[in-house]
């Protein structure tokens, strides 16, 4: 008989949503990961914004709006937890304002979830914690494919003279080789830039670039098959910055940018890529 799989959400039909602890979808709150295939974790960290701040408080607020998530899906007739088991790790520890000694914190923490070989689904936070993450990734897989939806391409040399915040990730990614070009993906880049050349930085690196009009045009099935095709068969670091979706839908975003996506577009693109 196939033992019962205890890394499940509560069942609302006997635990009402808002009682017990907040964790994601009200997996149970587990950091000892042997037995869990995957673990969604959060970095309540904001200091390398630029513009709006408020991305600390992210990781909370969606584990307060995935209470209402349930575990069988009816458009891809798929109920998770029959096959794979699940848990809320927690928040990795960061220090407010202290950008450089957050980076080796979630680091640390990061390399720690990888050592138990399960899944991690980050929660931000800003986008330079992609940084920290990314060096943990390639410790345990080596450079991988980048699948990044953004309105930014985050390539950016540096901000006030500052090498890490959140629009440089991807530049000192690959100063330190963490990803591998040929295989990576930059998707929904718009908005107005400065010159030409940061338009073309994505694939003057080697990336392949599909900017949010191009995607409007080509459609979501389309930018799946070419996403797919540049990523092949080995690892993958997908990230998602939510101002891919337009400012109408999130308006809560740190740099919001017209012209953007649905809810759905985005759903949609992710489904279609697993």
């Amino acid at each position: 008989m196939k033992k019962e799989n205890k890394y499940k959400p509560l069942d609302a039909m006997k635990y009402p949503r808002f009682e017990g602890i907040r964790t994601f979808m009200r997996l149970p709150h587990e950091a000892n990961l042997k037995d869990i295939d995957f673990t969604i974790v959060g970095v309540p960290f904001d200091t390398g914004g630029t513009f709006r701040v408020g991305a600390r408080f992210g990781p909370s607020g969606i584990r307060d709006n995935s209470l209402l998530l349930r575990p069988y899906n009816p458009a891809q007739e798929i109920e998770i937890f029959k096959y794979c088991s699940g848990s809320d790790y927690g928040d990795l520890p960061i220090i407010p304002g202290y950008l450089p000694e957050s980076h080796k914190l979630i680091q640390e923490g990061a390399e720690k979830i990888f050592s138990q070989n399960t899944i991690p689904i980050f929660m931000g936070g800003d986008h330079s914690i992609s940084l920290p993450l990314l060096r943990a990734v390639k410790k345990k897989y080596g450079p991988v494919a980048l699948i990044h939806f953004d309105a930014h391409s985050d390539l950016w040399h540096g901000y006030f003279d500052n090498k890490d915040t959140h629009g440089t990730p991807f530049r000192r990614a690959l100063e330190e080789e963490l990803i591998d070009t040929s295989r990576s993906s930059q998707i929904g880049l718009r908005g107005p830039l400065y010159d030409l050349e940061d338009y073309q930085m994505s694939t003057e690196e080697g990336l392949l670039a599909i900017p949010g009009p191009e995607l409007h045009k080509i459609g979501n099935q389309k930018a799946i098959e070419m996403i797919k095709k540049r990523v092949g068969n080995g690892p993958a670091y997908l990230t998602f910055d939510i101002d891919f979706i337009d400012p109408a839908f999130a308006p809560g975003t740190g740099t919001p940018e017209a012209g953007g996506f649905t809810g759905y577009d985005g759903i949609e693109i992710v489904r279609g890529l697993t």
